[in-house]
């Protein structure tokens, strides 16, 4: 007979493990992350074919506006990089003109443009039109109405509403201030001759010049443009405020109501 101790006689329970609870294939393909990095990254072009590369050895007119819009975005969207996005964007919106006028709200909604790169477009639209803008620091440039012309296409040319715009000038037709004074829809802007009156009296302005914008792209102005430019032009002039044109914009030219004789 087989003795066995009491004392060694000790029943050793089987090991345990910790089972990681099943998850469900639906459920891992809901949470399934992409990590694959786009392949067509501007990095990982040839350096000879990369904008930035080709622009600093051989002029930024060497390059398309697509790729000069890239530069500017710095990188593109998932799957893309900024010179895909760059041409998609010039051509849902139709040309460079429309893409920098377009308003932020237009620019969101486009696939791959958030708030900050719509800010940067923004950003670029408006350097371009200050700098249209610092060609008046002689006050005669503002009696040039070409210059005039091409200033008010950057400002208002590509605004997809109708808008209304003043610029204040003084004694020597110097600017004082540029200033969207009404928004209106897509065919008429409603237009206040005593919101006009009130804003030149406080800026001590001594002439203006009136404009605003068509987005039909047809800048031939209407019978009530005519009679709006008429009714301000009595307005002011009770005030000595002088007014020495009115542009009918569009995105490629204006029309000047003065060089009409309609003034």
């Amino acid at each position: 007979m087989k003795h066995l101790d009491d004392e060694n006689h000790l029943c050793t329970a089987p090991p345990t493990f910790e089972r990681t609870p099943q998850v469900p294939e639906a459920t891992l393909k809901k949470t399934k992350v992409n990590i694959e990095p786009c392949k067509d990254v501007i990095t990982r072009w040839q350096e000879d074919e990369r904008p930035r590369e080709r622009l600093l050895r051989h002029g930024p007119e060497t390059l398309s506006t697509a790729e000069l819009l890239a530069l500017c975005l710095v990188s593109g969207s998932q799957g893309e990089d900024a010179v895909r996005m760059s041409r998609r964007l010039l051509e849902a919106f139709g040309g460079i003109g429309t893409l920098l006028g377009a308003p932020v709200s237009a620019l969101t909604k486009f696939r791959g443009v958030g708030q900050a790169k719509a800010a940067q477009i923004k950003a670029i639209h408006e350097l371009m039109a200050r700098d249209v803008e610092a060609d008046f620091a002689k006050g005669e440039r503002f009696n040039d109405p070409q210059s005039v012309s091409r200033y008010l296409r950057k400002r208002i040319g590509h605004s997809p509403r109708e808008v209304f715009a003043c610029l204040y000038l003084n004694s020597k037709h110097e600017l004082l201030s540029f200033e969207i004074m009404f928004n209106g829809s897509i065919d008429r802007a409603h237009v206040h001759p005593r919101e006009v009156l009130r804003r030149g009296i406080e800026l001590n302005a001594a002439a203006i010049i009136l404009a605003h914008n068509h987005p039909s792209g047809v800048s031939e102005p209407s019978q009530a443009d005519i009679f709006l430019t008429k009714e301000l032009a009595n307005l002011l002039r009770q005030v000595d405020i002088r007014v020495l044109d009115h542009f009918v914009v569009c995105a490629r030219n204006t029309v000047s109501l003065a060089a009409r004789g309609l003034i």
